[in-house]
C-alpha cells in the first residue's frame, strides 16, 4: 500500500490541472501564417480566409464589410494569430511532459530492460505522433486540426487520451508486477525489498518534483490563459456570425463556460 501511495504522488504533477476544465470544440481546421488565416473544412477546402486582418473571403467571394465588422474581424484575426502558435507549443510541451513523466516512473521502478518497456515506448510514441498530426508547425504555417479539446491540461482529444492511458496502464502493470515480487522470499527479505523500493520511490519522487513540478505549474498557468483567450475569441466570432450572413453557418470555435479559478501558486 505504501508503494502504491508513492506512485500516486509521483504522477501528481500531471493531475495538478484538475480544477481547470474548459470544453473547446474546433469544428474546422485552422491554418495561420503572418499574412493570413484559413479556415479549412473537409478535403482541405477553404471555407473562408482573412488576409492581413482586414479582408474577408468566404468560399472564394470577397465580402464587403462596414467599419464595425472590420473592427471585429481585426480583433478576431489578431487573437487567432496570437493564440494558435502558442496553443501548438502548449500542446506539444504538455504531452512531452506527460510522456517524460511516465517513462521516468517506469524506468525508475522496473528498469528499461523490462519486457514491457518497449510496449510503453510504443504507446507513448503513438501519443506523440497523433499530437504532431493534430498540431503542426511547418515553415511559416501553424495548423490545428478540428476536434474537441476537453481538458486544457493535456490539450488532446479522446483518441489521443486513450493512447496515453494505454501507455500508463502498461507502465502500471509492470510496476505492480515489481510490487508483487516483494512478497517472494522470507519476511526479513520482504522487508528489505520493501525498504529498497520505498527509498527508490522517494528518491524518484524528489527528482520528478525537481524536474517536472515547476514546468507543470508553468504549463498550467499557460493553459488557464489559453482557456480564457479561446472563450473570448468564441464571443467575438459569434458577433461576426451574427452580423455577416456568409459566416452564419461556419462556426469555428465552440466553448462552454470555463472554471475561472486561477492556478494555485
Amino acid at each position: 500500500m505504501r508503494a502504491l501511495l508513492f506512485i500516486v504522488c509521483l504522477i501528481s504533477p500531471l493531475t495538478s490541472f484538475a480544477d481547470l476544465k474548459c470544453d473547446i470544440d474546433l469544428k474546422y481546421g485552422v491554418v495561420v501564417n503572418d499574412r493570413q488565416i484559413r479556415i479549412v473544412g473537409d478535403q482541405s477546402r477553404t471555407m473562408y480566409q482573412i488576409n492581413d486582418t482586414n479582408q474577408l473571403i468566404v468560399l472564394g467571394d470577397v465580402i464587403e464589410l462596414n467599419p464595425q465588422q472590420l473592427a471585429e474581424l481585426h480583433d478576431f484575426s489578431s487573437g487567432i494569430h496570437y493564440v494558435v502558435p502558442k496553443m501548438i507549443i502548449l500542446a506539444t510541451e504538455g504531452v512531452e511532459l506527460a510522456v517524460e513523466t511516465v517513462e521516468n516512473v517506469y524506468q525508475g521502478l522496473v528498469g528499461a530492460d523490462n519486457t514491457n518497456y518497449e510496449k510503453v515506448q510504443s504507446s507513448l510514441q503513438r501519443v506523440q505522433d497523433r499530437i504532431k498530426k493534430k498540431f503542426i508547425h511547418a515553415d511559416e504555417n501553424f495548423y490545428i486540426g478540428p476536434g474537441r479539446l476537453e481538458n486544457v491540461n493535456d490539450l488532446v482529444d479522446e483518441e489521443i487520451e486513450e493512447q496515453l492511458e494505454k501507455a500508463f496502464n502498461t507502465s502500471l502493470g509492470g510496476v505492480l508486477s515489481t510490487i508483487g515480487g516483494l512478497t517472494e522470499g522470507g519476511s526479513e527479505e520482504t522487508d528489505q525489498k520493501t525498504d529498497d523500493l520505498s527509498q527508490r520511490l522517494e528518491a524518484m519522487g524528489q527528482e520528478l518534483e525537481r524536474q517536472v513540478g515547476s514546468k507543470a505549474q508553468y504549463l498550467r498557468k499557460k493553459a488557464h490563459w489559453f482557456c480564457k483567450k479561446m472563450n473570448h475569441l468564441d464571443q467575438i466570432e459569434e458577433g461576426l456570425r451574427a452580423s455577416i450572413p456568409q459566416l452564419k453557418e461556419i462556426n469555428v470555435i465552440t466553448t462552454s463556460k470555463i472554471n475561472a479559478k486561477e492556478p494555485t501558486k
